[in-house]
Order: structure tokens, then sequence, then C-alpha cells
């Protein structure tokens, strides 16, 4: 274990013991930062099997999904260590729309945790918000939970890189078509100085991909060689 994350956790173990965290799931005892019990940790459902070019989870092992086999994604490769379902759904919500950091912390914990890809990337990207939003909510949630894993791997974040040149409608609503629409040309890719050839374009949750899609492309067409998608979840296929 590195010397700077056996610090942290010695820390975090003499935090929990003077004023000890609860379970933001249940209530019972939670584990330091890791605002959940065991039990409610073991419930959060990992992405073990999954499309190695979508991460799209799967029932049994393959190696491509069918959508992937048939038409390939803009990006190049993706990493979400996790499925969007309950319980981490409602964390996700009550950090996205209820402004709860504790669950914040938590989901990022809990990202932290999880086994990075071999091939880092030179930079983590965060997917922007417009400026309408942003003030409306605060923060940029892809960002917040950018920069702690960032500095985990130890990839720097370029947060001013990708601009949302317009606002567009919320997507939880629209069908996958009408998300496509919704985003195409909301982006654009700036970089000062030497582009970087491998980035990770970031954000909390993978549903269609249409986002993660149109920033990759406008991240290629900015001159990056190579663009993953990182989210802390992918949703499941809908029925």
């Amino acid at each position: 274990m590195p010397v700077n994350l056996r610090a942290a956790n010695l820390v975090d173990d003499a935090l929990d013991a003077l004023l000890p965290s609860h379970c933001l799931l249940c209530g019972a005892r939670g584990q330091g930062v890791l605002s959940l019990c065991v039990a409610c940790e073991a419930d959060v459902p990992r992405n073990a099997t999954c499309c190695a070019r979508c991460a799209l989870p799967l029932e049994t092992p393959a190696s491509l999904c069918g959508r992937c086999i048939k038409r390939a994604p803009p990006w190049d490769a993706a990493w979400a260590p996790f499925r969007y379902e309950w319980p981490l759904a409602q964390l996700e919500a009550r950090f996205k729309f209820g402004s709860d950091l504790a669950a914040g912390r938590t989901l990022s914990s809990l990202w932290n945790a999880a086994r990075a890809p071999h091939a880092l990337p030179d930079a983590i990207v965060p997917v922007p918000l417009h400026r309408s939003r942003l003030r409306k909510r605060g923060y940029n949630q892809a960002l917040e939970l950018a920069k702690p894993l960032a500095k985990h791997l130890g990839v720097p974040v370029l947060h001013d890189t990708l601009c949302r040149t317009r606002a567009t409608p919320a997507q939880t609503e629209l069908t996958a078509i009408q998300r496509r629409r919704n985003v195409r040309g909301a982006f654009e890719a700036r970089f000062d100085g030497k582009v970087p050839e491998h980035v990770a374009v970031l954000d909390d949750v993978f549903t269609t991909g249409a986002t993660l899609a149109e920033c990759t492309r406008m991240l290629k067409r900015a001159g990056v060689a190579r663009v993953d998608a990182w989210a802390l979840a992918r949703a499941p296929a809908r029925r």
C-alpha cells in the first residue's frame, strides 16, 4: 500500500473512532469516509461483466456487446466500475440533485477503490455543465467526482478543456435518438498548449452514451488521438 494511502487510512480510522460515521442508506455504523455499512457496501452493484468497448452490463462474458459489434462508438475504450442500479442510483440522485455532499464523498471513495484500467490517460476531462445549470446547481457533479479520482490515480484534470456552448434540456426523459439530437453541437474543445495524446472524458452516469460520444468527437477533432469514456456507473440496456 502506498505511504500516502496508508497515512490517509490511519487518519480515517482515527476520525471514525472520535466521530463515527453512519450509513447513508440504512443508518447503521459507517466505515469512516465511506459512509456505508458493510452490508450496504456489499449491495452496491459492481459492473464486473461488461462490454470492453462501452461498459454495457452483460449477463455472460463477451468481448463486445451486440451494439458495438454492429456500430463501434467514437471512444476507444470505456470504464464504468458500477451499474446504475439501487442503491448506488439513490446515492447518485442525492448527490446530483439534492446537494448531498456526503453522498458525493461516498461515491468518490467507491470509485477510488475500484480497479483502474491498465492504460491510464494523460489527463481527465470532465463533462461540463452549461453556466446556467452550474449557477442553479452550484457545482458540476462530474468535476467533483473527477478531482479525487484524478488525485488518487496521479492524473491531471483539465476542467476548462471542454465547454458547453449552449444550454440543453435534461436528458433524463429523452429517448436515445432524442439524446443524440439534444447534445449535437453543444460542446467545444480547446487546449492551451500541447494537446495530450490520450484523455478520458468523465461523467457521473453513462446511459446511452450520447453526451460522452459528442464530447469524444470534439476532443478528437481538437487533435486528441485516443479518448476513453469513463463514468462512475453504467445503466443497463433498456428492455
